[in-house]
């Protein structure tokens, strides 16, 4: 069965050359093996590759229209879509996204910068609102210190590559769908660098780094929030070749409290008062980040109150002052009463005239007083 090379790039019959050239660059983009290591997107990636090739020549796509296949042994094709031995799939893709047809990078040093790292931190809310300084334990690339990140054996030094003969690269002739091609790419041999490791260090094996667990100190800035970042500036792992060290980002997570929450600098807690308490007013001792704090409530509070502690919430990062902490007030009717407390209420009931409440609801003339006055004309 002949190959549907429309339906390899994914367009229909009718498409135009630019049509095509446009699918098989998207798609090119997506399986280049310098871009997806995956087998099967290598393999697909030259299946499109000849698509391409097919249907950009008028003979070979009048061919295919005509329901064979010019690149099937006997089909007009002549075999492999790219002709000339040795070349690579990777040729097109630098003729069309700008692998460096002629000019050349030149030799890549042999030293480069290391990864950084991210890794969570939990705070609790005190240790966020105060900062603090905490050990962080990491297990990241070093400097080998046998051969002091050279990656050379003692004694021993780094040679010109005989590949490429020091220049990092070279350079490959190719008959490609776009005609001849040459293309400039990184030596195999030396990976770019221009210098090869004859006796590499027994230590790191030529890496100029070792694996090894170290223990940093973390200092947490007062106020952080949950989510945020601190840098650590060089305390990543080592580059290749003892190349400078990358940063590590300690991420905060702070843990929930169990009484109060928190929103940016302000910290919010709920108060269950005793309806005798409400009604009276009182004072509670209230256990705050800095202590023992006293809460004095007002005679006649209510349910959704809010009392404002000035300026006992969390310190602003970066900045001074502080937040405050908002107490919501919860006023608690009690659910079982003895004889004689029954009797107290019942008097106190009374002598409010509140014996028989007639349970209507009252708005105060607010929002829906206004619109029943202007319904009934009042």
């Amino acid at each position: 069965m002949a190959t549907d090379y429309y339906a390899e790039l994914g367009v229909d019959r009718n498409a135009t050359d630019a049509d095509i050239k446009k699918a098989y660059r998207k798609l090119a983009r997506e399986l280049h093996p310098d871009v997806n290591p995956d087998p099967g997107a290598q393999e697909r990636f030259k299946r499109i590759s000849a698509a391409y090739e097919v249907l950009t020549d008028p003979e070979k796509r009048r061919i295919v229209d005509l329901g064979g296949d010019p690149l099937a042994p006997g089909g007009g094709g002549g075999g492999s879509p790219f002709g000339g031995a040795g070349f690579n799939v990777g040729d097109i893709f630098d003729a069309f996204f700008g692998g460096g047809t002629g000019g050349g990078r030149g030799p890549q040093p042999r030293k480069r910068a290391g990864n950084d790292a991210l890794i969570g931190m939990e705070l609790d809310l005190s240790e966020a609102a105060f900062g603090v300084e905490k050990p962080l334990t990491l297990d990241t690339a070093v400097l080998c210190e046998t051969c002091a990140g050279e990656g050379t054996a003692p004694g021993t030094h780094v040679d010109t590559c005989p590949q490429c003969q020091g220049r990092g690269e070279v350079q490959t002739v190719a008959r490609t769908l776009l005609g001849q091609v040459m293309t400039t790419r990184a030596c195999p041999r030396c990976g770019g660098t221009g210098t090869v490791i004859p006796t590499p260090c027994g230590t790191c094996g030529g890496d100029g780094r070792v694996r090894a667990r170290r223990t940093v100190t973390v200092k947490v800035p007062a106020g952080v929030e949950d989510g945020m970042r601190i840098r650590m500036a060089g305390q990543g792992e080592v580059g290749p070749g003892g190349g400078p060290a990358g940063d590590v980002y300690v991420e905060v997570h702070e843990r929930r409290h169990p009484t109060f929450t928190r929103d940016g600098d302000a910290l919010h807690c709920e108060l269950h008062l005793p309806m005798t308490a409400a009604a009276l007013g009182t004072t509670i001792k209230l256990e705050t980040l800095d202590g023992d704090e006293d809460v004095h409530v007002k005679p006649g509070t209510q349910t959704g109150t809010v009392v404002t502690v000035r300026g006992k919430g969390v310190p602003r990062l970066r900045s001074t002052g502080r937040g405050d902490l908002y107490v919501h007030v919860s006023v608690t009717t009690p659910t079982h009463l003895d004889p004689e407390q029954e009797e107290l209420l019942r008097k106190l009931a009374a002598l409010r005239g509140e014996e028989h409440p007639d349970g209507q609801a009252h708005d105060g003339g607010g929002l829906f007083g206004r619109l029943r006055d202007a319904f009934t004309g009042r």
